[in-house]
């Protein structure tokens, strides 16, 4: 090695202890947030706010898992908040107008996200669209045919009950922990174990960090990208489900925003928007920021302009901590 030749992790961390330290910071910063708000007001640390802030947390945060896969992998997924939307209306057309069994209606309802997803993945992988241009189509066809499918108007779900239990309810009677959130957290596990544990999980890692290396390989990626897609778009899917029960309709046009809030969680949990660097937990976290910012900063009865002010320069600093980090890695 020459005089002036540096090992490769010289003057910095190596990659993987990279991607844990923003996930550190985030974890960290979700205690200092907590334990603020705790002492700010008395009415934030309350079994009932708790509750709520997961309640509210459920759906953003079950949209960013799913898209955590597709950032990872160096794409992006403009579509889930209207895609949820068609999601929810279609629940609403197989559970209330074909009349369908409750279970057999959400199973369809996740899947036609997945058909979402698989179609997002044959733009940006067969088609060649970019991926900012591919989901951003995606998001006004899905917005439109939400509206179409359902004529502008909700779909209740009056004659199912059971379907409104499905997020609302409680399978532990005494505890009021909802089943939504219990749901979300049996997700999260699931992803996390198909992140780190999985074939699935590493070719999607390698994607994201070198696309053309893991090809150049003997790997698949056009068929791996449009599987990762499609997988994301199976929380599409399930977030309709879960939104539409709790609310006990389909509102179509309810998911504008939504693809924001959940690309900001991830990308607060660490997740980078180059590709090749995340995790699922980090995603979680970064939802639970968003939703504990957004409660006791209403609780403290913070105006909503500057509530949205705030959350735009977390997200601001969570992108700053993620360039200063790939720039570390030069």
């Amino acid at each position: 090695m020459a005089e002036n030749e540096k090992p490769a992790t010289a003057g910095r961390l190596p990659p993987g202890l990279r991607g844990k330290f923003q996930q550190f910071l985030a974890f960290g910063g979700l205690i200092l947030i907590f334990a603020f708000f705790s002492f700010a007001s008395p009415n934030f640390l309350t079994f009932s706010n708790v509750m709520s802030i997961l309640l509210a947390t459920v759906v953003i945060g079950t949209l960013a898992i799913g898209t955590t896969f597709v950032i990872i992998s160096a794409g992006i997924d403009l579509s889930l908040g209207t895609g949820m939307s068609l999601c929810a209306v279609m629940s609403g057309v197989f559970i209330s107008h074909w009349g369908l069994p409750m279970p057999l209606g959400v199973v369809l309802t996740v899947l036609f996200g997945g058909l979402i997803g698989f179609v997002n993945g044959f733009n940006v992988t067969v088609l060649k669209i970019p991926p900012f241009i591919a989901t951003l189509a995606m998001m006004l066809v899905a917005e439109g045919l939400a509206l179409v499918i359902s004529g502008s108007a909700p779909i209740y779900f009056s004659n199912t009950p059971s379907y409104y239990m499905l997020s609302n309810g409680s399978i532990f009677p005494g505890f009021d922990i909802p089943n939504a959130v219990l749901i979300w957290a049996a997700v999260a596990i699931i992803a996390a174990i198909i992140l780190n544990k999985s074939v699935f999980g590493r070719y999607t890692y390698a994607i994201g960090s070198n696309e053309d290396a893991t090809a150049l390989s003997g790997i698949n990626t056009r068929r791996w990208k449009i599987l990762i897609y499609s997988f994301g778009g199976l929380f599409i899917g399930l977030a309709g489900v879960l939104i539409s029960a709790r609310l006990n309709s389909a509102q179509p046009a309810l998911g504008m925003g939504y693809e924001l809030k959940a690309i900001a969680a991830v990308v607060i949990g660490g997740t980078s928007l180059f590709g090749g660097v995340g995790s699922i937990l980090g995603t979680v976290i970064g939802a639970l920021i968003m939703s504990v910012l957004t409660n006791g900063l209403q609780i403290i009865s913070v105006p909503q302009e500057w509530q949205t002010v705030i959350l735009g320069v977390v997200i601001l600093g969570a992108v700053y901590l993620d360039n200063f980090r790939r720039n570390a890695a030069v």
